[in-house]
């Protein structure tokens, strides 16, 4: 027999209010709020809590307080994923990061929807589309992610962004809905790299601590 559970992850219409999503949420509830809830200076304490939370095989991904998400078990996470303060990851369809991916402050990736009718809206049947980041992407603060996207690897998107159709890889992309400006090129790798050696000529090499 099928189970809401499932037609919630397969983005099939299912009915929210049953016991085992209702303990789902509460599960998650509770380790959002022994997040949120760390002193500043309990590091691992906070790491483990996120580990629990979320699938991140590398173990390695770390995220400001205060975050929420609806399920947290449904967020797939890469090698060093960074989020700043306020991120909200609305988990009911699955949401997949990929490597080295940094979000600012006030990021949301919402893959919830509900009826467009009213009636049965009010049933508390929903459903949910998968949203995908992929590697080295750059979400600027407040960037809003709507159900169903896709967002190509290195892609950088621009504070205040709401991003409602995917978008490819190597572009900055921006504004209400979001729109790609223009690629990242050669040019722009160069130009980065230019100041890097400048950076290393005073500094020395980066160090990681």
């Amino acid at each position: 027999m099928t189970t809401d559970k499932e037609l919630m992850v397969a983005g099939k219409l299912y009915y929210s209010g049953g016991a085992e999503l209702t303990a789902g949420r509460a599960r998650a509830r509770e380790l959002v709020y022994q997040f949120n809830q760390t002193a500043p200076a309990a590091f691992a304490k906070r790491q483990a809590v996120l580990r629990a939370l979320f699938d991140c095989p590398s173990g390695d991904a770390y995220a400001e307080v205060p975050i929420r998400v609806d399920y947290g078990e449904n967020v797939h996470v890469g090698r060093k994923f960074y989020a700043n303060y306020e991120c909200i990851l609305l988990d009911i369809a699955p949401i997949t990061i990929g490597d080295h991916v940094m979000f600012g402050p006030r990021v949301g990736l919402y893959t919830a929807g509900h009826p467009l009718i009213a009636d049965i809206r009010n049933e508390d049947l929903e459903y949910g589309h998968p949203i995908t980041i992929g590697d080295n992407v750059w979400l600027g603060g407040n960037v809003t992610v709507c159900p169903g996207v896709t967002i190509g690897a290195n892609t950088v998107v621009g504070a205040g962004a709401v991003v409602t159709h995917d978008l490819p890889a190597n572009v900055m992309a921006a504004g209400v809905p979001a729109k790609v400006l223009r690629p990242i090129t050669e040019a722009d790798k160069a130009d980065w790299a230019s100041q890097k050696a400048e950076y290393e000529r005073l500094m020395g090499p980066v160090s990681r601590g």
